[in-house]
């Protein structure tokens, strides 16, 4: 090797380390004056096909070198839509990985697609414009209908009317298998991209006979009116029924006298039920239904036994700010408001109470429609009670000495025993 070759390796090799530095690459092209518009994971851009092989398309985007499609993004193509790809053809691609460990710009074909489509599902969402499609599938709870190459769902719900008015039979196959292949209109609903949910209604697509027969069902009903529905969907805040052609909204409140997390513990889709109107808003069209209120209230004959001013015993339940739950017997809970507790100022009921514990109370208000009665420990001895505490040990006296009640002026002649008061 001669003098200058030497010289020209010496010069080199500077150059050849800054290429291997990644993080150096950008500031020295900016400083020879190259302008490359650096590629950055998760952005699409258009690139043009420049070479196929088996397991492999190299993608040229503008940077010094291409970009590569390997691996599981090459094997994520459809096999039919691979063979329609070309050298020259530009595609858009997104951008896996700027640099991977081999130093190659890593790319995918399908996550570009499949970010285009999301985009245009929120697009659509926003404009609640509808687009064409066909039913390619179906489970128990609805259709599936493609938005490109997103799987989008139409619940059962959310299927036009007049599809639905040809629905027969009980299972999936039986109700959904005919309309396989057949065209659909939909509206977006609802995009969820985390949990690649996707929900679509044919119904939103069809607005103005929904609300036209809608508008005839509200001008029909009147409050108090009972209906029998089917349940056509369930949401954490309560079930919609159909009822002649229109959904109602069923509280989660108003669906049993339990008290209940979800409708899906005492209901399903598909269920035949009764359901009083309950209030109608025919200005937002909203229909108010009820189910509880067709049933007998299991709590009215738990209480009817009790009274204000008994005296009963309870188990602590629960304690917080702001007093203490007591079960009675049956089940039924109390409420013992702090200011009910002790006759001294506390300021958390645990000063005082502890869950589990046993003590007699005193029954100081019960509320029939909102199912709440109101205990206190501090009235226990209060004397504005004695004389229903001296009927009531009276009655208990002589319904256990099989003897008649005493009479009011009996009562009143009569002082206690001292052996029975104490």
């Amino acid at each position: 090797m001669d003098q200058n070759d030497a010289r020209q390796n010496q010069e080199a090799k500077p150059e050849e380390d800054l290429n291997l530095d990644s993080n150096n690459m950008a500031s020295l092209l900016e400083r020879e004056g190259i302008d490359i518009d650096f590629p950055k994971a998760g952005e699409i851009r258009k690139g043009v096909i420049a070479s196929i092989s088996q397991g492999q398309i190299l993608v040229s985007v503008g940077t010094k070198s291409e970009g590569v499609i390997s691996g599981k993004e090459y094997e994520m193509i459809p096999a039919d839509e691979l063979q329609t790809l070309h050298v020259g053809d530009e595609i858009s691609v997104y951008v896996v990985n700027p640099e991977d460990q081999n130093g190659n710009l890593t790319l995918s074909y399908t996550r570009a697609r499949e970010e285009r489509d999301w985009l245009r599902a929120e697009e659509l969402l926003t404009s609640k414009a509808s687009f064409t499609s066909t039913i390619i599938g179906y489970n128990k709870g609805g259709l599936i209908v493609p938005l490109g190459g997103l799987r989008g769902f139409v619940p059962a719900s959310q299927i036009s009317l007049s599809r639905r008015a040809g629905l027969s039979g009980s299972t999936p196959e039986e109700k959904f298998n005919e309309m396989l292949n057949s065209p659909i209109e939909a509206c977006v609903i609802e995009v969820d991209r985390e949990r690649h949910r996707l929900i679509l209604s044919e119904r939103a697509a069809a607005t103005e006979t929904r609300d036209t027969l809608k508008e005839r069902v509200i001008g029909e009903l009147e409050e108090g009116d009972v209906r029998v529905g089917r349940v056509t969907s369930l949401a954490d805040f309560g079930a919609f029924v159909n009822i002649s052609g229109a959904d109602g909204l069923v509280h989660l409140s108003e669906i049993s006298w339990e008290r209940i997390r979800h409708p899906n513990e005492v209901l399903k889709v598909g269920d035949e039920v009764k359901v009083k109107v309950i209030s109608i808003d025919r200005e937002k069209k909203r229909i108010g239904l009820s189910i509880r209120q067709l049933l007998e209230d299991p709590w009215a004959q738990q209480v009817a036994e009790y009274q204000v001013g008994q005296l009963v015993e309870g188990v602590i339940t629960r304690l917080t700010k702001f007093g203490a739950f007591a079960r009675l017997k049956d089940d039924v809970e109390g409420l013992i408001h702090i200011s009910e507790i002790s006759e001294k100022r506390i300021e958390h009921p645990k000063e005082v109470l502890h869950e589990g514990e046993k003590l007699p109370l005193r029954i100081i208000k019960i509320d029939a429609a909102n199912h709440r009665i109101g205990l206190s420990i501090r009235k226990v001895d209060s004397m504005a009670f004695a004389d229903m505490d001296w009927q009531t040990l009276l009655e208990e006296t002589s319904e256990g000495e099989g003897e008649p009640l005493n009479s009011a002026s009996d009562q009143e002649e009569e002082p206690p025993d001292k052996g029975i008061a104490d």
